[in-house]
């Protein structure tokens, strides 16, 4: 019988650990949103994130300006949370308008506040194996679902559709690491006769943004599916996989919604608490 991979019990878990070293922590922990436009997907993702953050005792600043902010002054918006003592995670919420640089953007946030793990310097403690930067927080939440599911990936062959710095190069990375000790392929738009490679996986991750793009045909009888994509179809959330067939012949599948969505918010709460930490014991 397939296994349903849902985020909601093992987000708790991690934000029950973030209540708790908050309370250890003894003093205001803080998060920044900058939201740039009125993409109405962004506004549900950041009052989501708003609304996990207060449970969990930590304060959050919103920052939501108009789509036409010229460059330099969201980065000047930027600068200031870097220099603001009572901020210790900043989150720059993706996509940005047409005409915004989301990579100059972030490249400014300071490492020791991001939140979101997408930093050059945090993204090459990852790819060192080296610990003290925030980790991309998708794949940390998958990496946490699969372990919170007891689901092995030593010895794997595991396949990513995908190549983003927000989910696909950081997901391989991570289970490539000793730690993991998986086989990684990665796999794109570009990739010939695809069904073929996700066919080998044992654990398939898709991260493509392409609704229906998996079907059956190219997953493994007892494949693990994580399917990070959240897409609108005739008004209803779907992934990125054809979930109903799949779900026939995998041994474990996340929903959507309600798998990896879960596990991405609640890991932005962890690294922001991990920042504060940090800072704290530096004296800041």
């Amino acid at each position: 019988m397939t296994k349903l991979l849902t985020g909601k019990e093992p987000a708790q878990a991690i934000k029950d650990e973030v209540a708790e070293r908050i309370t250890k922590l003894g003093r205001r922990v803080g998060l920044a949103t900058v939201l740039v436009g009125e993409d109405p997907a962004s506004e549900v993702y950041v009052r989501m994130k708003h609304k996990a953050a207060a449970k969990v005792g930590m304060y959050t600043y919103d920052h939501h300006i108009p789509g036409d902010t010229p460059q330099e002054e969201v980065e000047d918006l930027v600068r200031s949370l870097n220099a603001d003592p009572s901020v210790d995670g900043i989150l720059v919420q993706l996509p940005l308008p047409d005409g915004l640089s989301p990579d100059t953007v972030i490249d400014i946030i300071d490492p020791g506040k991001d939140a979101d793990g997408l930093h050059p310097h945090s993204l090459g403690l990852v790819v060192l194996e080296r610990k003290g930067g925030a980790v991309p927080a998708t794949p940390q939440g998958i990496m946490r679902m699969l372990d919170f599911y007891d689901i092995e990936t030593e010895g794997k062959l595991a396949v990513i559709i995908g190549r983003s710095r927000l989910v696909g190069r950081p997901m391989g990375l991570l289970l490539n690491h000793k730690s993991a000790n998986s086989t990684v392929v990665f796999a794109h738009s570009r990739t010939k006769d695809l069904p073929s490679i996700t066919a080998m996986a044992d654990i398939l991750i898709v991260a493509a943004g392409r609704p229906g793009l998996v079907t059956v045909e190219g997953v493994k009888p007892g494949a693990v599916v994580v399917d990070v994509g959240i897409n609108r179809v005739d008004d209803k959330l779907v992934g990125d996989v054809d979930f109903d067939s799949i779900s026939e012949v995998a041994s474990a599948i996340t929903p959507v919604p309600g798998g990896v969505g879960p596990m991405t918010i609640a890991s932005l709460l962890l690294n922001t608490v991990s920042l504060a930490e940090a800072r704290a014991e530096a004296g800041g």
